[in-house]
């Protein structure tokens, strides 16, 4: 319950992070994980508790794509919009993944939530990618997960990381119309197309 209580803290900076577009958030996503493996392995959601390993990776991924992966003329990396081109591969990415954390868990676990457990973390994968990327989208695959999410903690008996995950739904649609705003008029409608910088953080 002190770790659960932990995480809760840890995330509300997260999140506070993701929604202001700080590239600190990526440092606060590799202290998350450390601190969920633990809560994770005790409630039996062992998709939950792998997932954190690529969490932490994908943490440092992002916070080094943030800070150096700047455009030509130095401006740091704009939020975008999620390319057409790229969402049937990021949907086919997505079920292989779920199929096959599945199987891990039905064949390798004793988790008694296969489907629940394997869908969020997969899902996951591509949110946590799309954000990588400040692909502004990325706010909607994370109100799927935080939704899905904060039901099954709360049946596992994980109640400030259910509250959590319910509240990052609520922050996750703010956040979307906050990155929404800093666009430009012509691009905030529909284009793929790459955005101006945003504001400042």
């Amino acid at each position: 319950m002190t770790l659960d209580m932990l995480g809760c803290i840890v995330g509300l900076i997260y999140i506070y992070q993701e929604y202001k577009a700080s590239i600190w958030l990526w440092l606060t996503g590799i202290i998350m994980p450390v601190i969920y493996m633990f809560v994770y392995y005790e409630a039996g959601l062992y998709a939950d508790f792998g997932m954190q390993i690529y969490y932490t990776l994908a943490a440092i991924y992002g916070f080094l794509y943030w800070k150096f992966g700047r455009e030509k003329d130095g401006e740091e990396i704009p939020i975008t919009r999620y390319p057409h081109r790229l969402i049937f591969p990021s949907l086919l990415a997505f079920l292989l993944i779920w199929g096959a954390l599945y199987l891990i868990l039905i064949n390798f676990t004793n988790s008694n939530v296969p489907v629940l457990d394997s869908f969020g973390n997969a899902l996951s994968f591509i949110g946590l990618w799309a954000l990588a990327k400040k692909y502004i989208e990325q706010w909607w695959i994370w109100i799927v997960v935080d939704i899905e999410l904060a039901g099954l903690y709360l049946y596992k008996e994980i109640p400030f990381t259910a509250g959590l995950y319910a509240f990052y739904a609520v922050i996750a649609v703010a956040g979307y119309y906050k990155w929404k705003r800093s666009l430009p008029q012509p691009l905030q409608k529909a284009s793929p197309q790459p955005l101006q910088k945003e504001g400042s953080a």
